[in-house]
């Protein structure tokens, strides 16, 4: 039973359809078995931009305690240049906070990011009620953004993403020094907190990664809405869910040149296979630009490539993977990025072609669980890929057109320790050393 109580600040909640929302769902899902009662403070759902997911929020427990803000509406906000949902909804969080934190007593809080914004609230309330206060990285508060790469129309920084990185450099060390504790999805993003910020090195902290749960699989049942392949035709479908990063490009380029070594060397390979690429925009409304049949247009396999901007549910992301031949879980050339798509793409019981740094939390998980017969995991260093990358690549993609299918030999035991429960474990752990409950405390009642 839960005896302590944790207040999660997580503007992305399901209904939301970002990538974002599965942090606090999957925590807030099974800290209660850890002795940690969860009120989820996030934003409402009119407030999101484009289509939620109303099918996501089937896996969200039904007594969770679910508080919901208001958000400035982003159509009024964008006309003068703010589309950030952390601006947004700021206000709405930082005052449904304070309500709850007069009206009953919470032993520890805990805001995620991204957005970045919130993060400042956790500071706040802890001055103002002595809470202690966890800051929750599932990116990078200054990474990339601003430096090598931004808003241009060539994907280099612009003056927006430039201040936007001064900002974060501005804000990110005074809102840690504020933190009782740091957790991430990884080691390494931890590291890039501690490399930027040495001050920081005293501070506790946790790698948890997403993580992975069966449960998720339950709704996965059945043809995604948007199938544009027929799965029975004897072809390679090998599908891609996800966004298409800024520092990913690499990547896709390696496997459309490996593409166009088939094209040449085995013809009949290259005719069987089919490249889908879903959500690569991470944008759920409008018109997105393809993110890479330029790429593939300039490597000459094009015609075999196909894209989907529009990110498609999670339940039908799922069903997605079912429905393939084979996953595509690739990376970006950041040793940091850690991706939580490996864990559907495990749990699909397709084979795997894998694309990542070496140095990606995905890489060791890939090692312990992935099945020599069907998965085919290829790293890089800090030198980047090659052409004994595309080589590998092009061996793997002839691989799986010979004998691509179900693989489930899979033994999901050796990476329980990154699995959702174990994930809560780990942040309870984190939580009860940052906790010295008082013996007696008055909260006012107001409610």
């Amino acid at each position: 039973m839960s005896d302590r109580r944790l207040l999660l600040v997580s503007p992305h909640f399901p209904p939301d359809a970002s990538a974002g929302t599965h942090r606090a769902r999957l925590l807030a899902k099974h800290l209660p078995r850890e002795g940690w009662e969860t009120t989820v403070v996030t934003v409402d759902p009119r407030d999101y931009e484009g289509v939620v997911d109303d099918e996501l929020s089937q896996l969200v427990a039904p007594d969770l305690d679910v508080v919901r803000v208001r958000a400035l509406p982003s159509n009024a906000t964008r006309h003068v240049g703010i589309g950030d949902l952390g601006l947004r909804a700021y206000a709405g969080l930082k005052h449904a906070c304070r309500r709850l934190l007069v009206r009953r007593h919470y032993d520890a809080l805990l805001i995620t990011i991204y957005p970045t914004y919130p993060a400042l609230i956790g500071r706040r309330l802890k001055h103002r009620f002595g809470i202690p206060f966890v800051l929750d990285y599932q990116d990078p508060w200054v990474g990339a953004w601003g430096e090598t790469v931004g808003g241009a129309a060539d994907g280099s920084p612009d003056w927006k993403s430039r201040a936007t990185r001064r900002i974060a450099e501005w804000f990110e060390p005074r809102v840690v020094a504020a933190a009782d504790a740091l957790s991430a999805v990884s080691d390494g993003t931890l590291d890039d907190v501690m490399g930027r910020l040495p001050g920081a090195a005293h501070k506790r902290r946790a790698a948890i990664p997403i993580g992975w749960d069966v449960d998720d699989w339950t709704l996965a049942d059945g043809t995604p809405s948007c199938l544009d392949f027929d799965p029975a035709d004897g072809r390679l479908h090998l599908s891609y869910v996800g966004t298409l990063l800024p520092l990913g490009g690499p990547v896709f380029d390696v496997l459309f040149a490996a593409l166009a070594r088939l094209r040449a060397s085995a013809p009949g390979v290259y005719a069987s296979v089919r490249v889908h690429l879903y959500g690569t925009s991470n944008q759920t409304a409008g018109s997105p630009e393809p993110r890479a049949l330029a790429a593939a247009a300039r490597a000459g396999v094009a015609d075999v490539v196909s894209e989907r901007p529009l990110r498609i549910g999670y339940i039908d992301a799922l069903r997605m993977l079912r429905a393939s031949s084979a996953v595509l879980v690739a990376g970006s050339t950041e040793r940091h990025y850690t991706a939580s798509k490996v864990f559907p793409a495990v749990l699909s019981q397709r084979p795997i072609l894998a694309i990542f740094h070496e140095a990606s939390s995905v890489a060791d998980i890939l090692a312990r669980v992935a099945d020599a017969s069907c998965d085919h995991v290829i790293t890089f260093g800090d030198a980047g890929l090659d052409a004994s990358h595309v080589e590998r690549v092009a061996d793997a993609l002839r691989a799986l057109a010979h004998d691509a299918g179900r693989c489930a030999s899979r033994d999901l035991r050796r990476i329980d320790s990154v699995s959702a429960a174990a994930g809560a474990r780990t942040l309870a752990n984190l939580l009860d050393t940052i906790v010295m409950r008082p013996q007696s405390a008055q909260f006012a009642d107001v409610s």
